[in-house]
């Protein structure tokens, strides 16, 4: 073990014993690739609660079936996926011969609950990797702290008389590890807080929908029978 009075924070790391240095290059990867994620679903859950509430004010807005007949626009909003699933399914059942209602409404329902598991699907993407690094991080840098502890002390066994100058740097240097999974692991774990709850909130408010539009559906299929 070097002993060294510099305690700088780019010195600690420099100095590292090799698999404490592995354990940092992979922590500073997950923390990269966590703040990664964290900005895409960002712009991905508000992309889509602007698509959502600008599709919401159209559809109930009035013209209903005349926006559902034009063609999709390029990355339309999940919810809107859903709604044209469910009137897809909607109108090609009912131009089958004999079709009751009932039937009708009921292939709707599916298509918009077979839609709606795919874009969720899609929304929660990456979510689970977030929580992966925000619960794994922090053990990995504690080993990377205690295999340090265990070095600095080992140094000890070739010092005739063991002073905490002995093995200050080598301590410092392995709770820098610790440190830094703190840092991968604290915005990962409130970032996939965070975006559970949109998630949740989202998904409660595409099933109120389907549930209103199914009502919209049955409506159409009394009038047209």
């Amino acid at each position: 073990m070097n002993l060294t009075t510099d305690l700088s924070l780019w010195t600690l790391v420099l100095e590292a014993s090799w698999v404490v240095k592995l354990v940092m290059l992979l922590l500073l990867a997950a923390s990269l690739l966590s703040w990664g994620l964290i900005f895409h679903k960002w712009f991905a859950f508000r992309r889509e609660e602007r698509a959502t509430r600008a599709f919401e004010s159209e559809f109930w807005g009035g013209g209903v079936t005349e926006m559902l007949k034009r063609p999709a626009e390029a990355n339309v909003g999940s919810m809107e996926c859903v709604c044209r699933a469910g009137y897809k399914a909607f109108e090609r059942m009912f131009k089958q011969p004999g079709a009751m209602p009932e039937a009708v409404l009921e292939s709707a329902q599916r298509a918009m609950r077979a839609e709606y598991q795919r874009e969720m699907d899609r929304l929660e993407s990456h979510l689970p990797l977030l929580a992966t690094i925000g619960s794994v991080s922090p053990y990995v840098g504690l080993f990377g702290t205690v295999w340090g502890i265990m070095n600095a002390f080992r140094g000890l066994a070739n010092v005739s008389q063991a002073t905490l100058a002995h093995v200050a740097p080598g301590i410092a240097e392995a709770l820098v590890a610790t440190a830094i999974g703190l840092f991968a692991a604290i915005p990962a774990v409130i970032a996939y807080n965070h975006f559970t709850h949109e998630f949740d909130r989202l998904a409660n408010r595409f099933d109120v929908f389907m549930e209103e539009f199914s009502n919209v559906m049955q409506r159409w299929g009394h009038q047209k029978s």
